[in-house]
């Protein structure tokens, strides 16, 4: 009897030893269910400081701040991390999702006259890699340097835009393409919009000389009325600014892409 014991107290041991290798074992592999994110610059922020500069993109994102020329210095690191980061993607890629749902569930008038009309820089075309060499809204805008880039062509497509884009046009919507561009950039803005996979629409609209000098909101809410003036019914807009959007004739339903690097009044 006093064997068996003392055979069943080595086999105990034996077992929390294997279990206390087994722990430090198991310490030492992946844990499938926690996510690692590389570092980033947030790490240098403050937490006061970086709830301060959530707080302000939220107010940008919901047309809370008046007219803004640069992106606050203190938050330089977060929308530089913002834009260049998974976080502005996928928040692209909630509103293309969200304007494809409702697009889907319309029923288009048998006169093809139901429209959808997109802004393009921010919208369709991204200018990030201009962006990303003047401190992503940092610098003050220069309107010369910008139409340098404009005239290259090489913007590239955002890809939650092209996606609804393609939606919009396979569900027999017409294709209204409504940019703050000046009309001497139609050649460089439709080669660069074709190369990106934006290759039909309907109309492209871009500022001409008796328009500059108006505010967005104005040009183009004189634009959108022209368009329901030849019978069109503007069923979506999407744009990156608010003044894309809002002002008259505005869309039964519009989209508001996030942009904290400029403001567009």
């Amino acid at each position: 009897m006093a064997f068996l014991r003392y055979a069943m107290f080595l086999c105990l041991v034996s077992m929390v030893f294997c279990q206390e290798n087994m722990d430090v074992e198991f310490d030492l592999l992946p844990r499938p269910l926690i996510i690692e994110y590389p570092e980033t610059r947030f790490k240098n922020m403050t937490e006061e400081l970086l709830m301060q500069c959530t707080s302000w993109r939220v107010a940008v994102e919901s047309n809370n701040l008046g007219p803004w020329i640069t992106i606050p210095t203190e938050c330089a690191d977060y929308v530089e991390e913002y834009m260049s980061g998974r976080a502005y993607d996928f928040d692209l890629q909630t509103v293309s999702k969200e304007a494809r749902v409702y697009a889907k569930s319309l029923e288009l008038g048998d006169d093809g006259m139901d429209a959808w009309v997109f802004d393009v820089d921010e919208t369709l075309l991204s200018n990030l890699p201009y962006y990303s060499d003047h401190g992503f809204g940092l610098e003050v805008f220069d309107c010369a340097q910008f139409d340098r880039w404009v005239v290259e062509g090489v913007a590239p497509v955002i890809k939650p835009s092209l996606k609804l884009y393609e939606e919009v046009s396979s569900l027999g919507f017409k294709i209204m393409l409504l940019t703050g561009r000046s009309e001497d950039k139609r050649n460089a803005t439709a080669t660069n919009l074709i190369n990106a996979g934006i290759d039909e629409w309907d109309k492209l609209i871009l500022r001409s000389e008796s328009d500059q000098g108006k505010s967005a909101v104005a040009f183009k809410s004189e634009k959108r009325k022209e368009i329901t003036d030849e019978g069109y019914r503007i069923i979506g807009n999407y744009g990156d600014q608010w003044s894309d959007l809002v002002g008259t004739s505005v869309a039964s339903r519009s989209f508001k892409l996030s942009n904290p690097m400029y403001h567009i009044p």
